[in-house]
């Protein structure tokens, strides 16, 4: 009875210890990556911009995505119109100052047919929202340098009002100056963190 017991303990803790292994964390390479976003201006056209600093993590287990974080510094938003991205980052709308970054925690992966969606915690000016971020994974890959890198695209959309950002003017014609609704691409590629 005693050296059952004390398989049942050595053949559990391999097993903890082959999925502790089975995970891995990839950090995010941001030289090739990229967070766009575009929003409609005047009902007429779309303006796209992207934000230069962020980071973030993504935890693979067994090649499927477990969990993701991510940070965006606001303050480094480009629009490649100066006085446009100055005005982005005043009061009128991201308050820099005040909230220097935005955020996403993933809480729980759920598959839909082929489609993966992280659903988690994204917080921006201030306020925390569930948002669903479909993703498209792409690797596990060797480059030439021997480093595992993957690939991880995402797309949604999400209204700016219902984080507090309300600033706005009215056109004579109807409608608004600035639109509601922001879609949101990220493009990025991480690389495997070397195990300690």
């Amino acid at each position: 009875m005693k050296l059952k017991m004390i398989l049942t303990a050595v053949l559990t803790a391999l097993w903890l210890d082959a999925s502790a292994q089975a995970a891995d964390t990839y950090k995010i390479d941001p030289v090739h990556s990229s967070v766009a976003f575009s929003v409609r201006h005047m009902a007429i056209s779309n303006v796209k911009g992207k934000f230069k600093e962020f980071t973030g993590t993504i935890v693979l287990d067994n090649n499927t995505v477990k969990e993701a974080t991510g940070t965006i510094q606001t303050r480094s938003i480009d629009t490649s119109v100066a006085q446009r991205d100055n005005d982005l980052r005043s009061a009128n709308f991201f308050d820099v100052e005040k909230y220097p970054t935005i955020t996403f925690k993933s809480k729980r992966v759920v598959k839909k047919g082929e489609e993966t969606v992280l659903v988690g915690d994204y917080t921006m000016h201030g306020v925390t929202k569930e948002l669903s971020l479909p993703i498209k994974l792409t690797g596990p890959i060797k480059d030439p340098w021997g480093n595992s890198r993957i690939g991880l695209e995402a797309k949604t959309k999400l209204s700016r009002k219902e984080f507090g950002m309300t600033y706005n003017k009215a056109l004579e014609t109807g409608g608004l100056v600035v639109g509601d609704d922001v879609e949101i691409e990220i493009n990025a590629e991480a690389t495997k963190v070397a195990a300690k």
